[in-house]
């Protein structure tokens, strides 16, 4: 006889109760995910009925593959397909929920460091400005004094490019005055051209200096929890107004602009259900993050332990094949299953191995059949002692016999004799 095995007994029914309870709750949870994934995919009436049907699924091929004695690899396979898609469209529910909480946060600290350095790199240009146009007054203002004390300013050249071009400006300017206004000292249509053109760079300056402020006043006003939209449209309006064909001028250098960030790159949520299916299970494949880990574990792991309560709870609620064949057994003699089993049990005699042994000569049509299917399964062997053929019982189904009179139910308590009188079957004799 093999080594006796472990059978289920009475007394862990309330914990495998509560274990397919447990699987039953873990269930609606992982359904919910699926459907709420679905979702953002598919039309409420299909995820509905596409979520149900999978969740459904994914409990009852468990429960079977736990009581199923056969075909249990095609069992597990319909499973492992199953909750493969469960899995998918509980981890995008689960990303969204998780990224519509952490996406935003992240998304705007982003921007408004893409801001900032925009803003400092813009304010450095007007800077470099100011300070150059600075010079320019400086020297137009010198240029117009000059003009007026000696007069041919506009023929000397310049190595300031900007300076260059007024002077070229003023010079081409003179040449349509003809004879009736020669050069020369004092004031004179020249000196108005000097003292115009100093009068447009002090104006340009003017123009950087207050986009530098209206700068410095976004950068100041700027916090990193503001919308998206809400930074992006004031960073516009301070960038819009900057006048970079005159900064280009007084810098007389091609200047390289700062890049606005795009609004597509920094926006606090996707804005279809088809875009958050799409960057969830992108981001999980290229660059996944604790989110993305935390969400696939937590929908795996639902699942998972969905599929292992019910495996090893199901054969508990439907019952192990022992326990089927008592009650069949109980069922051929017309007797309750704990009357059966004490009769059985009376019937018990100890055999030369410490084993349970049973005369076929006493047993009844139940009994005999419970002992011929126990035999099949290995918890009973046939022997011959003393001259005779006895069957012994596996230890495990012994101890599982005796288990089941523990609680004892009516008909066990209706069938006891009477105190002092002759047991049933004298009785009846």
């Amino acid at each position: 006889m093999r080594p006796s095995r472990a059978v289920a007994v009475p007394a862990g029914r309330p914990l495998v109760a509560g274990l397919f309870v447990s699987s039953v709750l873990l269930s609606i949870v992982s359904w919910y995910t699926t459907q709420q994934g679905m979702a953002l995919y598919l039309s409420p009436w299909v995820s509905f009925l596409a979520s149900l049907g999978i969740q459904s699924a994914l409990v009852l091929v468990a429960w079977l593959a736990g009581v199923a004695q056969g075909r249990r690899g095609v069992l597990v396979a319909v499973y492992a397909a199953t909750a493969t898609v469960s899995i998918a469209f509980s981890y995008v529910a689960l990303h969204t929920w998780f990224a519509s909480r952490e996406r935003p946060a992240h998304v705007r600290r982003s921007l408004y460091d893409a801001l900032g350095s925009a803003a400092g790199r813009a304010r450095e240009l007007l800077a470099e400005a100011v300070a150059e146009g600075e010079k320019h007054v400086l020297a137009l203002e010198e240029m117009t004094a000059a003009e007026k004390a000696h007069g041919y300013v506009s023929r000397a050249q310049d190595a300031d490019p900007y300076l260059a071009r007024v002077r070229e400006a003023v010079a081409r300017e003179a040449t349509s005055y003809s004879s009736a206004y020669p050069e020369g000292t004092g004031p004179g249509l020249r000196y108005t051209a000097f003292d115009r053109h100093a009068a447009l760079a002090r104006q340009t300056v003017a123009r950087l200096r207050r986009s530098e402020q209206a700068l410095v006043a976004f950068r100041s006003g700027l916090e990193p929890h503001d919308p998206t939209a809400e930074q992006l449209r004031a960073f516009r309006e301070v960038y819009d107004a900057i006048p970079w064909s005159e900064v280009s001028d007084t810098l007389h250098a091609g200047i390289r602009r700062p890049e606005v960030p795009e609004y597509s790159g920094y926006v606090d949520r996707s804005a279809t259900a088809q875009e958050d299916l799409v960057v969830a299970f992108a981001e999980l494949l290229s660059a996944p993050s604790s989110r993305h880990v935390v969400a696939f574990a937590l929908a795996a792991f639902i699942d998972l332990v969905v599929f292992l309560l019910a495996w090893a709870s199901g054969p508990y609620v439907l019952g192990a094949p022992e326990e089927r064949w008592l009650r069949a057994g109980a069922a051929l003699d017309a007797a309750d299953e704990q009357v059966f089993a004490r009769e059985l049990l009376r019937k018990l005699e100890p055999g030369r191995r410490g084993l349970g042994r049973l005369d076929p000569l006493v047993l009844s049509p139940g009994e005999r059949q419970l002992v011929l299917l126990l035999e099949t399964r290995g918890l009973a062997v046939s022997v011959e002692e003393d001259d005779r053929r006895f069957y012994l019982l596996d230890a495990s189904v012994h101890q599982r016999l005796a288990e089941s009179l523990a609680d004892r139910r009516l008909p066990l308590l209706a069938s006891a004799p009477a105190r002092g009188g002759p047991p049933p079957s004298a009785a009846a004799g």
